[in-house]
C-alpha cells in the first residue's frame, strides 16, 4: 500500500474541497478503493501504486481548472476523473474569472482596446472619468499576470491625498493610517482573489498595496506595478515612480484629471508626464470617455452634468459659486 501527500497550494482549499466539502466527497466517492484525508493544502491518499497515481494525476488537473476559473463544479470533476478533457468555458474577451467563477472582462471598446495596450507596452497610461473602470481593470491584469506566472508579485500604490478635506491625525499604527487611502485596491483583490488566498499573498508579499511615499529607493523586478490616482502626484513624485521599473516588469498608471485633490499652486505630475514622455516609444495610453462608465447609470449624467457646469464656468457665465453672472442669464437645460 502507498501513500501520498498531494499539495494544491495555487488555490484556496475552501474553493477546491466546496461547500461542507462536497467536492472533496465526491472525488472520495469516485475512488471507492482509495482512503483518503483532507487537511489544509494537503490531501493524504492511500492505495496501491496505480490508483493514487491516477489520483494524484486527477487532483492536479483539477488544480490547474480551479487556478484558471476560481471555481469547481460537480461536472467537471467527473469529467475529469473519468478521463474527459472539461468543458473550457469562453475566453474571448474574459481577462480572468474572479471569486466564485465570475468572468471580469473588458465591456466596452476602450476597456478592450486597454488590455490589448497593456500587452503590448511596458508603461501604460489608462485616463478618464470616474467609474470607467480603469483601477479595477488594471488589477485584472495585474492578477492575470501572477496566475500565469507572467510576473512574480504585484505592487499597487496610490498617493495618500485626501479628496477636498483634512483628516487631520489618524490613529493607529502605520497600516491602519494608511489603508483607508489604499481600500479601493483592496476592494478590487477581493473580487478576484478568494479571501485566504489573498490573506497569503499578502502575507508573503506577493502582493504588495503601499502609498507611493514607500517607493522611493526601490527597483521592481519582474512584476506588475499599478500606479492608482495618479493625478494627485506631484511631478517628482510621478517620476520617482515611473523609474521603478524594473526587467522584467510592466506598470499601469490610472487618473482623472478633472479630480485633481493636490493644492491650486501644485502641478499634477501626471499631467505633466503626459506632456513629456508623449512621443516615448514603448509607452500605450488609453483615454477613457463618458460611454465607458460602467457603474451605476447616474454616474454618467452626474459626469456630464459637472463637465457642462465646468464649461459654463470657464466661459465666464458662472461665478466661483456657480451663480450666474449678473445680465448674463444660463439655461444649463440648453
Amino acid at each position: 500500500m502507498i501513500e501520498r501527500h498531494i499539495i494544491i497550494d495555487n488555490v484556496d482549499p475552501v474553493t477546491f474541497y466546496g461547500v461542507n466539502n462536497c467536492n472533496i466527497q465526491l472525488i472520495r466517492n469516485l475512488f471507492p478503493k482509495l482512503r483518503m484525508a483532507a487537511r489544509g493544502s494537503v490531501i493524504t491518499v492511500m492505495g496501491d501504486d496505480e490508483e493514487t497515481a491516477r489520483f494524484e494525476k486527477n487532483i492536479k488537473e483539477l488544480e490547474e481548472y480551479c487556478v484558471k476559473y476560481n471555481k469547481l463544479t460537480e461536472e467537471v470533476i467527473i469529467d475529469t476523473i473519468k478521463g474527459l478533457p472539461p468543458k473550457e468555458l469562453k475566453m474571448d474577451d474574459v481577462i480572468i474569472y474572479g471569486v466564485n467563477g465570475k468572468p471580469i472582462s473588458g465591456r466596452t471598446p476602450n476597456q478592450q482596446l486597454l488590455v490589448k495596450t497593456f500587452g503590448q507596452n511596458d508603461l501604460t497610461f489608462a485616463l478618464g472619468p470616474a467609474g470607467t473602470g480603469k483601477t479595477y481593470l488594471a488589477v485584472a491584469l495585474a492578477v492575470r499576470a501572477l496566475k500565469n506566472r507572467e510576473a512574480r508579485k504585484i505592487i499597487l500604490s496610490r498617493p495618500a491625498v485626501e479628496a477636498g478635506e483634512k483628516l487631520g491625525f489618524l490613529p493607529g499604527d502605520m497600516k491602519e493610517k494608511i489603508d483607508p487611502y489604499l481600500q479601493p485596491l483592496y476592494d478590487a483583490l477581493e473580487d478576484m482573489i478568494p479571501a485566504p488566498k489573498l490573506k497569503e499573498y499578502m502575507e508573503t508579499n506577493v502582493i504588495q498595496i503601499a502609498p507611493l511615499a514607500f517607493m522611493r529607493g526601490r527597483t521592481l523586478n519582474d512584476a506588475i506595478i499599478v500606479l492608482d490616482e495618479a493625478q494627485n502626484t506631484t511631478t517628482h513624485q510621478i517620476k520617482m515612480f515611473l523609474t521603478r521599473l524594473g526587467m522584467g516588469s510592466k506598470m499601469i498608471v490610472t487618473g482623472d484629471t478633472t479630480q485633481i485633490d493636490l493644492p491650486r499652486t501644485v502641478t499634477s505630475g501626471l499631467i505633466h508626464a503626459m506632456r513629456v514622455l508623449g512621443g516615448v516609444k514603448g509607452i500605450g495610453k488609453v483615454e477613457f470617455e463618458k460611454k465607458d462608465i460602467v457603474r451605476h447609470h447616474l454616474v454618467q449624467r452626474i459626469v456630464e452634468a459637472y463637465e457642462k457646469h465646468d464649461a459654463l464656468k470657464k466661459a465666464g457665465l458662472l461665478d466661483d459659486e456657480g451663480k450666474p453672472v449678473a445680465d448674463q442669464p444660463v439655461n444649463q437645460d440648453d
